[in-house]
């Protein structure tokens, strides 16, 4: 607000005024305002010593001579100072409050400036051949090659995955994930023809005579628990024998049939032609026979399935595995030394060097950017425009006028000086052109 003019502006007799939000503060605020100020006050100060000037000359002498030349000078100068005053005033306010036609033009007029402002920076900064014009001298392939392969960029920008991981596994509800797990289950184990599948695990056993490892592994075992269990056998063989049987008669039968099952199971698991191995192997022949193409046995694969896709444990898992995913990424997450976050950032420095050394790959990146942005500001020039005229549309009118004042306005209060003595120039110019004639 200038010196000669104190009084706020009172609403437009067009336009109501509305609640609106105010600017965001502009950087350096307070000190354009302290310069604005200080410029004011040499403009008016200026203006007050020209007008003091006429007066005196007016006064005390004639205008005649060198006086004359000199109120000519002063009184043009008085006239420039107020013409230029009125102009800058006017495009705030309304100067002395008075109802001119034509002023605050900036207050009355905010959201034309602010439509003609958008399509302005729409038109001239971003349409779509400036942008990529831009975007082919920015390089940004290059650019975002040498920003990877930083170690601490690569690090910052796995920790910023690993948050955004945790972001967006927060913004789910824990009952949907759970929901989704078990429907996904259900219909994984639902599909799996189950006995078929167990036929052909069987087949790739037997065509690769697998089989016979895991005959030998469980006649193994079975060798090693007899071993061990020997003193327990023969307590429990005392107890299931008859009263009347004499005890070293029991020790004898006991020992026959244990050294005779001992035995067995040496024999079984040294010799491959044994009866035990050949009747395993065509029991288990049969077996998968059975269950190719015996319905019994499918069916009961099916009541298998039901069983467990009902069963309250495998519920209880997975309502605890998302449970177990969230606490184990928020952990990794917070650890930079972690597995996820070293491999986040191993990705991303290897992702960068291949970026540096590929320049056809740099090439189609840049090309994918520059496509990317260009459809991005064809397809949005319209809204780029309405961001802008939409943005000044909300603001208050008042300190919007304001702010723009203050942005604008020390430059302008040199209009007022340049006015002042170029006025007067042009006055002593006049009063010289009119003596001399």
């Amino acid at each position: 607000m200038t010196d000669l003019d104190t009084r706020p502006a009172p609403p437009s007799p067009l336009r109501q005024p509305r609640a609106r939000a105010a600017p965001p503060p502009a950087r350096g605020e307070d000190t354009r305002l302290a310069q604005l100020k200080a410029m004011r006050r040499r403009a008016t100060a200026l203006l007050v010593f020209m007008t003091g000037v006429f007066l005196a000359l007016r006064l005390l002498t004639g205008n005649h001579g060198w006086a004359g030349y000199a109120q000519a000078f002063a009184e043009a100068s008085m006239v420039g100072g107020l013409a230029d005053w009125f102009a800058v005033t006017a495009l705030f306010r309304r100067p002395l409050g008075l109802p001119i036609p034509h002023t605050a033009i900036i207050s009355e007029r905010k959201d034309q400036f602010g439509a003609t402002l958008g399509e302005f920076v729409q038109q001239n900064f971003l349409s779509a051949d400036n942008i990529g014009e831009r975007l082919r001298t920015f390089q940004p392939a290059e650019r975002l090659a040498a920003w990877l392969t930083a170690s601490e960029k690569a690090d910052l920008l796995a920790q910023h995955a690993a948050n955004a991981a945790i972001a967006l596994a927060d913004l789910v509800r824990d009952e949907d994930v759970h929901r989704v797990l078990a429907e996904e289950i259900e219909a994984a184990v639902e599909s799996l023809p189950i006995t078929a599948m167990a036929a052909k695990v069987l087949r790739l056993m037997t065509a690769e005579n697998r089989h016979d490892e895991i005959l030998e592994a469980m006649l193994r075992a079975l060798q090693r628990f007899l071993e061990a269990n020997q003193a327990t056998l023969r307590e429990r063989f005392g107890a299931e024998s008859p009263w009347w049987l004499p005890g070293a008669v029991e020790d004898r039968i006991f020992e026959r049939l244990f050294d005779g099952v001992r035995d067995l199971l040496r024999d079984a698991t040294t010799q491959p032609d044994h009866a035990v191995r050949v009747q395993f192997g065509e029991w288990l022949d049969d077996f998968i026979e059975r269950l190719e193409h015996s319905p019994d046995l499918q069916a009961r694969g099916e009541q298998l399935k039901r069983e467990l896709l009902d069963h309250a444990e495998l519920r209880s898992w997975t309502s605890s595995m998302w449970k177990e995913v969230k606490d184990s990424l928020r952990a990794q997450a917070s650890d930079p030394d972690s597995k996820l976050r070293t491999s986040l950032a191993g990705a991303v420095a290897a992702a960068g060097q291949r970026l540096a050394t590929d320049e056809a790959l740099r090439a189609k990146v840049d090309e994918l950017i520059e496509s990317a942005a260009r459809s991005f500001a064809n397809q949005f020039h319209e809204e780029t425009a309405e961001l802008i005229s939409g943005t000044i549309a909300r603001w208050d009118t008042a300190q919007a006028s304001q702010k723009l004042e203050v942005l604008l306005g020390r430059d302008l209060q040199f209009i007022r000086i340049n006015g002042t003595v170029v006025g007067g120039l042009a006055g002593l110019a006049i009063h010289l052109v009119s003596q001399a004639l």
